[in-house]
């Protein structure tokens, strides 16, 4: 399904982290090459050596970590076809929406020209926040894609919508993507 693909996922700080080792793992499994970018407080729920190990490529982490190459978000950003925010906080949607690049995650989707498709994740009463509303527009407005939030229980143990949606429904929100893409 995404044999050859490029795929950047970026990763955030959420309880739905999780659901990206698998999303990850599924895009590797159907052909994708993947790379991830972790935000710090992601390492809180996932570790790096969990993407390391599940995508085959080193994480990157740190704007100023030159393992990597001597400039990680540029280099990724030049290298991908289509990047990947699952969970996407309200922080991170922030910070795309209004040019902050304070991180190696949000260096990188500033420096990325290509198609961005975001999977929110937050509590309800954050994603109905009226800054959260605008944030989602502005980048609608500026061509990036949203997939879910879907509606559930949430970490927190309220219901309502803020759950990251399953993975089958991003992987699907990726391939039409692609396809829009490649028109």
């Amino acid at each position: 399904m995404f044999e050859a693909r490029r795929i950047a996922v970026g990763v955030t700080g959420g309880i739905a982290a999780y659901k990206s080792a698998d999303l990850v793992s599924k895009l590797v499994g159907s052909g994708a090459e993947v790379r991830v970018i972790m935000t710090d407080a992601a390492t809180r729920f996932v570790t790096p050596l969990t993407f390391r190990s599940l995508s085959a490529n080193p994480v990157a982490l740190d704007t100023f970590d030159r393992s990597l190459s001597d400039y990680p978000h540029i280099e990724l950003a030049r290298w991908a076809e289509i990047f990947v925010v699952a969970p996407a906080t309200a922080n991170i949607l922030g910070k795309a929406a209004n040019g902050i690049a304070d991180d190696c995650l949000s260096t990188a989707l500033l420096s990325f020209t290509g198609p961005v498709l975001f999977a929110p994740a937050m509590n309800t009463r954050m994603w109905q926040h009226p800054a959260v509303r605008h944030n989602c527009e502005l980048l609608e407005s500026r061509g990036a894609c949203f997939v879910g939030p879907g509606q559930g229980r949430l970490a927190c143990g309220e219901s309502g919508p803020g759950r990251m949606s399953e993975v089958t429904e991003i992987l699907e929100s990726i391939s039409g993507v692609l396809g829009q893409a490649a028109k």
